[in-house]
């Protein structure tokens, strides 16, 4: 199994030394930013297994680098504020961090949270020809059936073909064009709506906040984001 990268945002130089020293002698990869502008640039160009994100940063502040990545990076992000308020932590778990830890930080603490998170990233993802697994989302492709937390859902040949070829490109987004040429052979002419429809309707079959989807996630003006650790 290849070693889990993280990226470590944090401006205290001799905090994110020892952090970084501490969870590369437990084996993962880590590297380190300090400008939260060119964070923000580095998670969505380098997609990291998990960001450890600190609150307050010069150039850009940690709940707005939460907020511009989180449609676009897959990974987990788990927050440092040295705030007792908990204003700042509902905030940052509203806007799609995973969790959080009050500054100081414990290490051993740190290291349990992040082996739960990756444990569950190892879960995640099994492939192959006859199934496609997401945490609990199991596709069954010989028989063409979909369980999820253990219950077949019960869903059209539409709507299977449509989750079945997010869940083969998860991570991935795909525009309604691609969706287009690969469910219908048809191009895409701007107004055909039937691939928004099949989401909606996946939505609520899987229970997925149409107002705000953690698991089948719509990108402004690209298309469709499959989340793959969204699925329990």
């Amino acid at each position: 199994m290849s070693k889990a990268k993280i990226l470590l945002v944090e401006d205290n130089e001799m905090l994110s030394a020892s952090i970084a020293e501490y969870l590369e002698m437990e084996g993962y990869i880590v590297t380190v930013e300090a400008n939260g502008i060119i964070a923000q640039q580095r998670i969505l160009n380098e997609q990291p297994d998990l960001v450890i994100l600190d609150l307050m940063l010069p150039g850009r502040d940690g709940v707005s680098i939460c907020r511009q990545v989180r449609d676009q990076f897959d990974g987990f992000i788990l927050m440092f504020t040295a705030k007792e308020d908990e204003i700042d932590q509902i905030i940052g778990l509203e806007i799609g961090a995973d969790d959080y830890l009050v500054k100081p930080v414990k290490p051993r603490l740190l290291l349990a949270k992040i082996n739960s998170f990756l444990r569950r990233k190892d879960l995640v993802i099994e492939q192959d020809d006859e199934m496609v697994r997401h945490g609990q989302l199991c596709i069954d492709k010989q028989r063409r059936q979909v369980t999820y937390k253990g219950l077949t859902i019960d869903i059209t040949a539409a709507e299977y073909e449509a989750l079945l070829l997010l869940a083969q490109h998860s991570g991935e987004i795909l525009s309604r064009e691609f969706m287009a040429q690969h469910l219908k052979g048809l191009e895409y002419d701007g107004l055909e709506r039937s691939t928004d429809n099949r989401i909606s309707q996946l939505r609520k079959k899987l229970n997925d906040n149409a107002r705000s989807p953690e698991k089948i996630k719509t990108i402004r003006s690209k298309g469709y984001l499959f989340v793959a650790s969204a699925w329990g």
